[in-house]
């Protein structure tokens, strides 16, 4: 990564010219949304941590998407809400770097842990006398750890591939965090080969996962329905539908944002995408789970009732 820009940092522009007004409700809604999202999201990790009810492998890996959306709105929400109220985008360029490879981390490692939280779903609906041998403790932490591993590799691989390419003025950034599509545009050079070729193959392995969580649910709508029991086929819709919610909007803000045209001028439209693909996930999920998982409210109640019960 030697001689690979000629700029000392970048300047974070949301929005062009003076737009103090509008950085302040800026700042005001992602506060009240980040808040939201770490509360639901360490409501999430305290519930399946705590109650012994819920120490099944599909609650540990809900436990650890939680802990991966906290990762992921954290990487970006906090330094822009800063921003926002001081009205100041200054970032250096090693600050850059990191952000765009832990946010590319997180984002690629939630794809592999909703990928392996559908094989999870897989196994319990379709082979469900087998389910505990196949998915044991270390099925469980073999997983995990595949999630993090595969994301820092691709997190590696596109912030190397980024930032090895030539940057010269102007070095601003149109958007609240050091997004690669805005990076390229910085570029004095058409060397994009191995930018293209990474960040191909990232996207390629994610759709892959997104097959694979097609087939899955493909077998496991099959199975169900063949349940004759209508108690028993709403009892297995409820563990898997908050999943597929999930899945879908993660998928959809995402692709909606990488896949439409990136104008040379920023707008509105640009900025609401990115706000759909970085915050709404992370800040949506736990309201999802927590709504359709029986379990996951009766933990909630019950985990509320000790704390008042210790209050009082």
């Amino acid at each position: 990564m030697a001689n690979f820009t000629k700029v000392g940092g970048f300047i974070l522009m949301t929005f062009p010219g003076n737009a103090d007004e509008i950085e302040i409700i800026c700042a005001s809604l992602f506060s009240v949304l980040y808040l939201l999202a770490l509360t639901g999201n360490i409501l999430i990790i305290t519930v399946t941590s705590q109650d012994h009810t819920l120490h099944s492998p599909m609650y540990f890996f809900l436990k650890h998407l939680s802990f991966l959306d906290l990762c992921y709105i954290s990487v970006t929400v906090p330094r822009s809400i800063c921003d926002f109220f001081m009205h100041s985008g200054n970032i250096s360029l090693w600050e850059c770097i990191l952000q765009c490879f832990a946010f590319i981390t997180s984002c690629f490692a939630e794809v592999v842990m909703l990928t392996v939280m559908s094989y999870d779903r897989y196994v319990a609906i379709c082979f469900p006398l087998h389910y505990e041998i196949i998915m044991d403790v270390s099925t469980c932490v073999y997983g995990v750890l595949a999630v993090w591993i595969s994301g820092i590799i691709a997190g590696v691989m596109q912030t190397a591939a980024t930032f090895s390419i030539h940057f010269c003025g102007p070095n601003i950034i149109h958007q609240f965090f050091c997004d690669v599509p805005q990076l390229l545009k910085l570029s004095c050079s058409n060397n994009f080969i191995r930018e293209i070729g990474v960040t191909a193959l990232v996207a390629f392995t994610a759709f892959l996962c997104f097959i694979f969580i097609g087939f899955s649910y493909t077998h496991i709508f099959s199975a169900v329905l063949r349940i004759s029991s209508a108690d028993g086929r709403a009892k297995a819709f409820s563990t898997c539908l908050p999943h597929l919610c999930v899945v879908i909007l993660f998928y959809s803000t995402a692709s909606f944002e990488f896949l439409k045209v990136h104008s040379d001028s920023p707008t509105g439209l640009d900025f609401l995408l990115t706000v759909f693909y970085t915050i709404v996930p992370p800040t949506v999920n736990p309201m999802i789970y927590s709504l359709r998982n029986k379990a996951i409210k009766v933990a909630l109640r019950k985990v509320f009732k000790e704390r008042k019960a210790y209050l009082c």
